[in-house]
């Protein structure tokens, strides 16, 4: 099978300008987001919409990735709400809190939809990635959201999701939807010690 070379996976953020993390961080999502001027590229009907979701698609950031890497280009809120309609979220009508990303019914989402076959992995060591990249072509890891800032320490592991698209024993290389530079974005690269820092054990193997 043919793999597209880690260098040639193009980068998507999981906002529609990709420098806009910093905004975020200081300002919150809802508020920064509502600043976004290419918000509609993001295939969300409203900027309420777009503002809800951005925060919460950093899988599907990871998506788009991966369909671009087969030249296919989908805008991520267009994937939310397909990826929900399998319960891959959920979302609360009442607090507009959206639940996700749900591995499972993803996993399903994908096959389903791109014929893209994924695996939910758990109690996955760091050490493991590079084998797993040897029979799957990416893996999309849970991560802190604080890996931007490799030098600090983490407050959680988890919650976030970043797109791994080579590894060895030496050197993660990996795409960061909430990177807030270009270092930390397309093709962030990470000593496994430091990966593992940030990294929670688990996440989804992806075959294309």
């Amino acid at each position: 099978m043919h793999h597209p070379a880690p260098e040639t996976v193009p980068f998507f953020s999981q906002w529609e300008t990709p420098d806009m993390t910093l905004a975020v961080l200081a300002d919150g999502a809802d508020v920064a987001l509502r600043r976004d001027p290419l918000w509609r590229g993001s295939g969300a009907d409203t900027l309420d919409e777009y503002a809800v979701w951005a925060a919460n698609i950093c899988g599907m950031a990871c998506l788009k990735m991966i369909l671009a890497a087969r030249g296919e280009i989908v805008p991520t809120i267009e994937l939310a709400r397909r990826c929900t309609r399998y319960g891959g979220y959920v979302v609360n009508a009442a607090d507009h809190s959206i639940k996700g990303l749900i591995y499972a019914p993803f996993v399903t989402f994908v096959k389903q939809e791109f014929g893209i076959e994924a695996e939910v992995m758990t109690n996955v060591a760091t050490a493991d990635i590079p084998a797993m990249l040897t029979r799957s072509r990416f893996f999309i890891a849970s991560v802190s959201s604080s890996i931007r800032w490799p030098e600090r320490e983490p407050p959680s592991k988890g919650g976030h999701l970043v797109l791994v698209t080579a590894a060895s024993d030496r050197l993660f290389r990996f795409h960061n939807p909430s990177g807030h530079n270009e270092a930390t974005q397309a093709h962030a690269v990470l000593a496994p010690s430091d990966f593992d820092r940030f990294f929670a054990n688990r996440g989804i193997a992806v075959s294309i």
